[in-house]
């Protein structure tokens, strides 16, 4: 029985799903005006985890997760850069695209970009002002009327009375209320061309809030399953996003057996470097293709995985390593069995049930990687068909959070990245070496190189046969 923490009701619940054996999903996406960093790798982890756990156990999933292709953010960039807004976006669509690729994370079933949605978008406005939640004010923009909505801050768990302008965005001219957040943005004589769409308001653009809401209603209903996104966004983003579609579908009296805009409500945790939150405006902050030049992908992904997807997490170079570390036990361990067969999560094995149980505990991973230690300590000790059938449930188990999804001895001898490491033509020649020096029965020139090798991180297994295999520390 699958749990999941509920951001809005602040508990675990038992999932059921609007349609039984189905799952819709939304995850707010990326701004697309420069490269996606670790912060933006912990999203696409996190919730690739979340769907490929949902299949895992049976569900048809329908996952969504939009692009912002139009914002302060990229108009700034596009305008220092001097080139079009589509050529920006669409630059950096690709470096997001070939950092998931590379990450080795399956891409959303949709796609949306925000500016394929304008209608909807002005759709959604025009409702919210036939219902009096939003006007237009003296400088152009439509706001959203915050106080006329009761529930709102149900999310945040904020309260009108705790709330002020100071977390907000930069408080217009032209709003009611300093609380009160723009859904059109009207057009600046000196914006170009490319940013501004005609609507009944004049022309304009959309704001951010509304852009997620029109998407994640048109592609997968009024009312949907899960949406997910990094902390920062359940305020203001994500309260915001509730207050506007349960506005535009029932005005300013949702009732209690209404149903609301999204059943569950997921939120992962930050990441932090050196004990401080992640962020550009500090500048330490790291580009995922940075981080891959020195580190495999799969390391990423298990040193991500490896906390609880809702708890901070402290980023270094070292936790990296431990990361890469143990992925080395339980490639190790597998190694021992290649080719074992897989069994199914329908399995009624011990390792299967505490593994399932642990995923099903709103998506343990930590505990569902401890089970996987286990068992590769279980590998390491069989013998035969016990070890070939424990091999099997290692690699299947590991398989549905992405993990162990090469050939062992591919992981093994791929290290790290770092410049100084040995080429792999380098250790087999230095293998080759020490083959010669044994046939002409050179010992201590034998251990030399075995020790060298050693040293500079790579450890040589030999095998009957007078085969020697190697793999990096």
């Amino acid at each position: 029985m699958l749990q999941i923490y509920n951001t809005l009701s602040r508990s675990k619940q038992v999932f059921k799903p609007i349609e039984p054996g189905k799952v819709k999903i939304y995850v707010c996406g990326m701004t697309v005006y420069d490269f996606c960093h670790i912060g933006h790798a912990r999203v696409m982890i996190v919730f690739d985890m979340v769907v490929r756990w949902f299949r895992a156990i049976g569900y048809e999933v329908l996952y969504v997760r939009n692009i912002t292709d139009i914002d302060d953010k990229i108009i700034n960039r596009a305008l220092e850069n001097g080139e079009s807004i589509s050529a920006l976006t669409n630059r950096f669509i690709d470096a997001m695209h070939a950092d998931s690729d590379e990450l080795g994370l399956m891409h959303p079933d949709q796609e949306p970009r925000a500016t394929d949605f304008i209608v909807q978008m002005q759709g959604m406005i025009g409702n919210l002002i036939e219902n009096g939640l939003a006007y237009q004010a003296d400088d152009g923009d439509v706001n959203f009327a915050v106080r006329l909505l009761p529930r709102y801050g149900q999310l945040s768990g904020k309260t009108l009375d705790e709330l002020n302008a100071g977390e907000r965005v930069a408080i217009g001219s032209g709003k009611r209320d300093p609380l009160d957040f723009v859904l059109w943005k009207s057009a600046k004589p000196e914006e170009p061309a490319d940013t501004r769409w005609n609507s009944p308001w004049g022309e304009g653009r959309p704001g951010w809030h509304i852009e997620c809401s029109a998407m994640s209603c048109d592609l997968l209903g009024k009312h949907f399953d899960i949406h997910g996104g990094g902390a920062d966004l359940q305020f203001p983003h994500h309260e915001n996003e509730i207050a506007q579609s349960e506005g535009a579908l029932y005005g300013q009296g949702r009732k209690d057996d209404d149903a609301p805009f999204v059943n569950y409500w997921m939120h992962n945790g930050h990441i932090r470097v050196n004990e401080e939150k992640m962020s550009k405006s500090l500048g330490n902050f790291f580009l995922i293709r940075d981080v891959l030049q020195r580190f495999d992908p799969e390391v990423l992904r298990f040193f991500m995985l490896k906390a609880h997807y809702r708890s901070p997490i402290n980023y270094s170079d070292a936790q990296l390593e431990e990361a890469r570390a143990g992925l080395v036990r339980l490639y190790t361990a597998l190694s021992q069995a290649p080719g074992a067969p897989t069994v199914s999560l329908e399995s009624k094995s011990e390792w299967v049930k505490r593994f399932t149980d642990a995923m099903n505990d709103d998506f343990n991973t930590p505990e569902a990687i401890a089970v996987l230690f286990e068992l590769a300590s279980e590998v390491n000790r069989a013998q035969d068909g016990e070890k070939i059938a424990l091999a099997g449930a290692l690699k299947s188990l590991a398989n549905s959070l992405n993990f162990l999804v090469r050939e062992p001895i591919a992981f093994l001898q791929s290290g790290s990245k770092d410049e100084a490491s040995l080429s792999a033509a380098e250790i087999e020649e230095q293998i080759a070496a020490r083959k010669a020096a044994k046939q002409a029965k050179d010992f201590v020139k034998a251990d030399a190189i075995r020790q060298n090798l050693l040293d500079q991180g790579v450890v040589l297994e030999d095998k009957s046969g007078g085969i020697t295999e190697w793999r990096r520390a």
